[in-house]
């Protein structure tokens, strides 16, 4: 089966911890690390470009306020960059137009990007709407609350330019939309840590773990960078070294095992080193890099002073 198409079991507000048989559980981290290797063994140069803050941030906002499930706005953050990234490589590895060669040189990269710039507001909100569609435990984003919602906004659009938006998106990836996000890896990793040690509080975990995820995407330049820092041992990294690290900034399992990390420290520091030794041997990730992780990421929480641990 194509990982396009594969799905996930979900957290809902209702569901409790240990209801999926291990079995499956099982299967599905070997999917999560099968995906997972094989976005990292073929990553784009523009990887992470559009996990912006700023971008983040007002994606969760939209999420919010259409009162949808956290996970729609992770997916949609995965959608996005997939889109954006394949729709500029397509644009830059086709032929340039006859008579743009005639003009300066980035005239017709400028062009690209301008027309994209245009779209942009539009394509986010309809990456949003695409992952409400394919969320099992969220209010779909139809058209009507759609327009209704853009035009509150300030941006009016009809509602056949929403469907020429999403029709892009959908033509753009393949049809591929279902990819696993960091909030799936973090959830599936913690039910496989529940059945693996039914003394851990997952349940509790779970709650602190969907504010330190929300923290580490958006603070996600600084706390790479610090993570950079720890492992090369070098205070100004090189750009070789930085490209090297690339590989790491975007290895969701490393995130998922390192947010639950940070969020056993903060809810239960005498079971930390517990967890990160299961989390260790569930996923084949060093004990030394889910402890780096997790105390580089501790240190900017506290460094910024954030209200992760009010649950």
């Amino acid at each position: 089966m194509a990982m396009g198409f594969l799905s996930y079991p979900r957290q809902s507000k209702n569901l409790k911890f240990r209801q999926t048989s291990f079995e499956l559980l099982s299967d599905f981290l070997i999917n999560l690390n099968k995906s997972n290797k094989e976005k990292l063994d073929s990553l784009s140069k523009c990887s992470g470009v559009f996990k912006d803050k700023r971008l983040l941030e007002y994606i969760f906002v939209i999420t919010e306020e259409l009162r949808l499930d956290p996970l729609v706005g992770y997916h949609a953050v995965e959608l996005l960059e997939r889109f954006t990234i394949k729709h500029l490589e397509s644009f830059f590895t086709t032929p340039t137009p006859q008579g743009a060669a005639a003009k300066e040189p980035r005239n017709y990269e400028d062009l690209v990007f301008e027309k994209l710039w245009e779209k942009f507001p539009l394509l986010v909100f309809s990456c949003v709407q695409l992952a409400s569609k394919l969320s099992l435990h969220s209010s779909i984003i139809d058209n009507n609350i759609a327009v209704h919602f853009l035009h509150s906004i300030g941006c009016s659009v009809s509602k056949q330019t929403l469907l020429e938006s999403e029709l892009m998106i959908l033509r753009g990836l393949d049809f591929r939309l279902n990819v696993p996000s960091p909030l799936t890896y973090v959830e599936i990793l913690l039910e496989v840590l529940g059945y693996n040690e039914s003394s851990i509080p997952v349940e509790r975990l779970h709650n602190l773990c969907h504010h330190v995820l929300r923290f580490t995407c958006l603070q996600r330049s600084a706390i790479y960078d610090s993570l950079l820092i720890v492992t090369t041992q070098c205070v100004s990294p090189s750009r070789e070294q930085r490209e090297k690290f690339v590989p790491v900034t975007e290895d969701y399992m490393l995130l998922g095992v390192g947010v639950i990390a940070v969020a056993a420290y903060i809810l239960t520091i005498s079971k930390w080193e517990q967890v990160v030794q299961e989390l260790s041997h569930m996923t084949g990730i060093s004990w030394r890099s889910i402890r780096d992780f997790a105390c580089v990421t501790l240190m900017h929480i506290t460094k910024n002073g954030s209200a992760v641990t009010s649950t």
